[in-house]
């Protein structure tokens, strides 16, 4: 008969036989063909797993990692309350863990209650206690494998006793120091050779040891240059003696002051009469040879600067004075400077900011400036006045100069500006494009100049209520706030850029002079005083600022050209910012001229003086010059050591009459 199909289950048939008198009955039991019994086959590990490293059955698994649970795949779910005593761990320190299981009970979990040892052997056993849910018997297993090396990290970085790890700039560090780097494992001293170095000027080549424990490197031998950005580099094939790793560091250090000054010693005053000597040279040596003009810069060629020139003239009277020329010199020069105005284009009495010294032609300063400039035209007719109040009406040739002054002065169409009897005045004016520029001159900033002479003109003045309403903004320029414990009287937080507090008062004297809005001389000393103190505070942490290293104004950067202050800091001193407010803190000043001659002298120091700015953190110094940050610091040294400029432009009776009219005492 046929056997029924029914899997592997057993089927017992009785066969009944014949024999004689008596019937046998067999049973036989006959087993289906299909499939085996189950409780025969043994428990399997299939497949092992460190996180997603697949581990090796048969041999040692290399570059395992260090924070991952171990799962461990079998062929039939297990019997979980055998699993725990069946597994063991061993290799470096004792490993704690946990068991769990997955995947229908086919995957037991082992999750590590702490991070394998780095660069060790482990064998985990699985002994034959485990057994398959079925009790299915399992014959056991040893699993080995290697952790990863491991990682170096820093634990301490010193810089000639500075600590270097961390965010900041590490600066001030001594030009021979001593740099600790300490590791988090002991090192393989053979990986150091080159994989250590010191970039920067002169390439320094440094000295290194390794400390008794193996895990300190420290490097010696160095002489660096001062004020000098280096970087220590630590390679990545830097290794520990068991392979560890490391990833590579970098670390930026400036280097401190040196102690010995850049150049010899001498009085002071006899440094403030080579400061206005050598800076004096960029308006006479430097001039523009056809016009006596001032170059807008040393790079500029022909293109001459109204305003700088007006500097430019107020210095001519200091050369004089201080014997760098002689009078005739410099009447000769005067002379060469009046013909070049006098023929040069002009719009409704305004020169533009920028000409052409060889022909008098306007330079565009944009392409919609590209006519007359009042604010540039006020500096150049301020340094004209003061020098028409220097010469000598009972000689001749000065007289002619005088009343040439005077005609150029008296043609300045200053109520041509406001643009239609507006109560403000406008920055600028074009032949062809109007008044596109559209820039009313409102304060506070540097223009206080423009209105003090349109109200002093004796043929084009403008109403007093120009000034007020449009200068003044009706009493908008006041701020009276504190900053560093100084009250401002005007302008906006912290005063702005330092040049507000000088281009003005080159001739104007700000001594005793007030009006509705503010004492001039406590609005200046003031400035000044709350932008050293921004310097000082250095809230930004550039490198280099401090009580002697001070002065935000507009001039070059290392970017281009911008105006700096406490609200605008790109890290960039400018020279004449400190020089030129000497009458108004003299002390900090001169401190400031000592430490940029003294200490930065290689560096910043040229044929006309100071260059124009740096920035030590960027490690930057400008090789250029400007007229309308020389000029200012020629004429504001002799002010603070004679008041010489502004004895001879407040001398002027229109000035007088002009602060009058507009409410001021002086």
């Amino acid at each position: 008969m046929p056997l029924p199909s029914r899997g592997g289950a057993k089927y017992c048939i009785g066969v009944m036989v014949r024999r004689g008198l008596g019937i046998l009955f067999f049973f036989v039991c006959i087993t289906g063909c299909n499939d085996s019994d189950p409780s025969s086959e043994p428990l399997t590990l299939l497949r092992a797993f460190a996180g997603a490293t697949e581990l090796n059955l048969s041999a040692t698994t290399e570059n395992v990692p260090v924070d991952q649970s171990l799962s461990f795949v079998f062929s039939k779910p297990l019997n979980t309350s055998t699993a725990s005593a069946a597994v063991s761990i061993t290799g470096g320190a004792a490993v704690d863990y946990t068991v769990s299981f997955s995947a229908e009970n086919t995957t037991l979990v082992v999750h590590p209650s702490s991070l394998f040892a780095y660069n060790t052997e482990y064998t985990v056993e699985l002994s034959d206690e485990l057994t398959g849910q079925g009790g299915e018997p399992f014959s056991g297993a040893e699993i080995r494998f290697k952790t990863v090396p491991g990682a170096l990290s820093l634990v301490t970085l010193d810089i000639g006793g500075k600590n270097a790890i961390g965010v900041g700039r590490i600066a001030d560090v001594a030009l021979a120091p001593e740099i600790t780097i300490e590791f988090s494992l002991p090192l393989d001293e053979s990986s150091l050779q080159g994989s250590i170095a010191i970039e920067g000027p002169g390439s320094p080549t440094p000295a290194i040891s390794l400390s008794q424990d193996g895990k300190s490197v420290v490097i010696s031998g160095l002489t660096l240059k001062d004020l000098t950005r280096y970087r220590l580099v630590i390679e990545n094939n830097v290794r520990g003696v068991n392979g560890e790793t490391f990833a590579g560091y970098t670390r930026q250090f400036y280097t401190t002051i040196a102690d010995e000054p850049k150049f010899p010693l001498i009085a002071d005053d006899d440094l403030l009469t080579l400061i206005q000597q050598q800076t004096f040279k960029y308006f006479w040596d430097f001039a523009e040879p056809v016009s006596g003009m001032a170059r807008e810069r040393n790079s500029s060629g022909n293109l001459v600067t109204s305003g700088g020139s007006g500097f430019g003239i107020m210095a001519l009277i200091v050369g004089i004075e201080r014997g760098f020329i002689t009078r005739a010199e410099g009447l000769e020069r005067m002379d060469k400077i009046l013909d070049f105005l006098e023929s040069a284009d002009r719009f409704h009495g305004a020169w533009p900011h920028w000409m052409d010294g060889t022909t008098g032609n306007v330079i565009p300063f944009s392409p919609n400036d590209n006519g007359g400039d009042l604010v540039e035209t006020s500096f150049l007719v301020q340094g004209l006045l003061t020098f028409r109040q220097y010469l000598d009406a009972g000689v001749a040739a000065e007289l002619e100069l005088i009343n040439r002054i005077n005609a150029l002065w008296h043609s300045v169409e200053w109520d041509w500006y406001t643009r239609g009897g507006q109560n403000v005045l406008y920055w600028h004016w074009s032949p062809d494009k109007n008044w596109i520029m559209n820039h009313r001159i409102q304060g506070y900033n540097e223009c206080l100049i423009t209105y003090v002479l349109a109200a002093s003109s004796p043929t084009h003045t403008i109403d007093a209520e120009v000034y007020h309403q449009g200068w003044a903004q009706s009493g908008a320029i006041v701020n009276g706030e504190t900053y560093y414990g100084i009250t401002l009287p005007l302008g906006s937080d912290y005063g702005g850029p330092l040049f507000f507090s000088h281009y003005s008062f080159l001739g104007l004297d700000p001594r005793n002079l007030s009006d509705a809005y503010a004492n001039y001389w406590t609005q200046n000393v003031n400035h000044t005083l709350i932008n050293r103190a921004y310097c000082a505070a250095n809230p930004r942490g550039y490198v280099g600022y401090s009580d002697d290293c001070w002065g935000l104004t507009a001039s070059d950067n290392h970017q281009g050209y911008s105006a700096h202050s406490p609200t605008n800091d790109l890290g960039v001193i400018t020279p004449t910012a400190a020089l030129s407010s000497m009458p108004y803190i003299p002390d900090e000043s001169l401190e400031a001229a000592r430490f940029f001659y003294y200490k930065l002298g290689d560096r910043l120091w040229g044929d006309y003086g100071f260059y124009d700015a740096f920035n030590i953190t960027e490690q930057w110094f400008a090789n250029s010059w400007l007229a309308i940050d020389q000029g200012p610091i020629i004429v504001m040294i002799e002010n603070h050591r004679t008041g010489l400029l502004w004895d001879l432009f407040m001398s002027c009776p229109e000035i007088q009459d002009g602060l009058t009219k507009l409410g001021f005492s002086y």
